[in-house]
């Protein structure tokens, strides 16, 4: 994978929490498709480390075959040593800029901005690649989560980098949560937790391409690979 390649939008899929890494891989499999996902973050807290390393591994794999950029979420040093295309940081996780220089330049590196752009500021000054905003619904993953609201969305667009949503979105919502002006939507249950997972990635997808359509692709200063 070239990650200066990497897409300005689309579905944003993050992997469910799957102790079976053989079940893990065949769950993501059956909707990692480049035509309808973006991006790939593997993301499994309550995982031990070896677990993390063999899934992040066998992910990795996987995301080069089909053709799309592999991110891992909050971990720099397994990011590094599993050759993954870019790592994902919470406000908890560690230094963007210590991230940028273990990972390189063409890494991908994002940063949570929850529903805060002065956090979103210092991450944009810090060489973020992209800044992730939510939860904008209510999410199953975290049902504690701090909110958003589209209007931040929006008020982001001054960063010039592309903007994420994340938090309980789904086929359902999809379309207006993109019409909020986010590059990319950030999806775990919405799929995984799906009747049809690849139908509701799909739905996703074209909702997000639908709302681009809508309006111009943003020139960012900062060429998001």
């Amino acid at each position: 994978m070239n990650a200066s390649r990497w897409p300005h939008g689309g579905l944003y899929l993050l992997t469910p929490d799957e102790a079976d890494t053989t079940r893990l891989l065949a769950r993501v499999a059956e909707v990692l498709h480049p035509d309808r996902v973006a991006l790939l973050q593997y993301r499994n807290k309550p995982a031990l480390p070896t677990l993390r390393v063999e899934q992040a591994l066998a992910l990795r794999a996987l995301s080069r075959e089909r053709g799309v950029p592999f991110i891992i979420n909050d971990d720099v040093a397994l990011a590094a040593s599993v050759g993954a295309d870019g790592v994902h940081l919470g406000a908890d996780d560690g230094d963007l800029t210590a991230a940028r220089q273990r990972l390189g330049a063409d890494a991908i590196v994002g940063a949570s901005c929850y529903g805060d752009l002065d956090r979103a500021a210092c991450a944009s000054a810090a060489g973020a690649d992209y800044l992730a905003f939510g939860a904008f619904h209510a999410s199953a993953t975290k049902p504690a989560a701090r909110r958003a609201d589209h209007a931040l969305v929006a008020a982001a667009a001054r960063f010039r980098l592309p903007r994420v949503a994340i938090g309980g979105i789904d086929a359902q919502n999809a379309a207006a949560t993109a019409a909020s002006g986010a590059e990319f939507l950030a999806v775990i249950g919405g799929v995984f937790g799906a009747a049809d997972p690849p139908r509701a990635a799909a739905a996703i997808a074209a909702a997000i391409a639908a709302a681009r359509a809508d309006r111009a692709i943003p020139d960012f200063d900062k060429d998001p690979r």
